[in-house]
């Protein structure tokens, strides 16, 4: 059995906190400075920085010191892996609801007599 990349990990535990889901979702407008990204927060400015580290860590962000600040920015390729593995499980075709209530109706209202 093959092993997942060892970046999975890491990757699914920083995306299992709602904190740095939404972290990520603000990086998606644009680039931001620490102190920006932790304005929304109710959570001190080390906590936020920690949240970053652990996003750094699984290369969801990079960062980098822009004269006085350190600012985020996102790296979705991150992603590419995780979405790569999770692939793999969608080996069946998506359900399409509208064609499988009209097979519902059809087969319920028509009855398949047997002997």
């Amino acid at each position: 059995m093959p092993q997942p990349a060892p970046n999975l990990d890491l990757l699914f535990a920083a995306l299992a906190d709602p904190t740095r889901r939404a972290i990520l979702t603000m990086l998606l407008e644009d680039d931001m400075a620490v102190t920006d990204v932790a304005a929304p927060f109710a959570i001190s400015l080390a906590a936020v920085s920690k949240h970053l580290a652990i996003l750094a860590d699984a290369g969801l962000i990079s960062q980098e010191k822009r004269g006085r600040l350190k600012w985020c920015k996102l790296e979705p390729a991150a992603m590419r892996a995780a979405t790569t593995w999770m692939q793999g499980f969608g080996q069946f075709e998506p359900l399409d609801l509208d064609d499988f209530e009209r097979f519902l109706q059809t087969e319920l209202s028509d009855p398949v007599s047997t002997p």
